[in-house]
């Protein structure tokens, strides 16, 4: 399927590895110059060339190295995309991090952290893309939350910082519907990749994990990012032209609500 995503400029932050990096790749596919977003250069560098093989004629993907819970980074990460490519048309906001411990054991200070890390560079970002977009034909923004923001699980900080993102996500599509500027969220599963979190537990669990996957998992594995990524590149779509303001779970039917 063609998404008409031919020339569009995309912005990926946590785009070095993982879900970042698959959905760079499909949108990369699909013709859109691509600037990703990180904090190791190396990691950057490396996926760049990864990609490179992708890379539609006449296209580029770059990279931007910075921390987006810094206060100036988020303007700096937006800015540096409109500045070469002379525009802005697709954020995908996948910065993301979970901080583990109950309620006695989690410092202010960490869940400030969390809240940095899981909802406040998205606004930011948001807010200066937005700027932007509003000076052309619109756009589309793309927050990666989790199942775990819209249900119970997984820990204290990230629950309550990812289901933040979904509500902060549906009130801005509110404000941005004039405008013609989409804003929905994509709710991934328990997603495994190389150098990622679950495969970390899986390496370090005498059994691989396999409790978990057999009373968690109806599908008995995990999800993988290139199939987050395909989701996510239609949600930005032209194709995706009435979704706006949703929140769409890609977790294998992981999640238990009835909503």
């Amino acid at each position: 399927m063609d998404l008409m995503l031919d020339g569009k400029v995309a912005l990926v932050s946590g785009g070095s590895k993982g879900i970042g990096a698959a959905i760079s790749k499909v949108l990369l596919s699909e013709g859109c110059n691509v600037v990703i977003g990180g904090r190791n250069s190396e990691n950057l560098s490396k996926t760049c060339q990864e990609l490179g093989s992708v890379v539609q004629k006449g296209r580029q993907i770059l990279s931007f190295q910075g921390d987006l819970t810094k206060s100036n980074i988020p303007k700096k990460f937006i800015t540096f995309a409109i500045e070469k490519f002379k525009g802005l048309d697709i954020l995908i906001n996948n910065v993301g991090g979970s901080i583990p411990g109950g309620i006695e054991e989690i410092s202010d200070e960490n869940w400030d952290n969390a809240f940095q890390l899981n909802l406040y560079q998205a606004v930011k970002c948001s807010r200066f893309a937005i700027s932007e977009m509003k000076k052309g034909d619109g756009g589309s923004i793309l927050n990666v939350a989790s199942i775990y923001g819209r249900e119970s699980r997984g820990s204290m900080t990230y629950n309550a910082s990812k289901a933040a993102l979904i509500s902060f996500s549906k009130a801005l599509a509110f404000e941005t519907a004039d405008d013609n500027i989409r804003v929905n969220c994509i709710a991934p599963g328990s997603v495994i990749f190389k150098g990622g979190g679950w495969e970390k537990k899986v390496l370090s669990s005498d059994d691989g994990l396999k409790t978990f996957i057999d009373s968690d998992l109806p599908l008995k594995r995990f999800g993988r990012p290139e199939e987050i990524a395909s989701v996510a590149a239609f949600m930005v779509s032209p194709k995706a032209s009435l979704v706006h303001g949703a929140c769409w779970n890609v977790d294998g039917c992981q999640s238990v609500s009835n909503i």
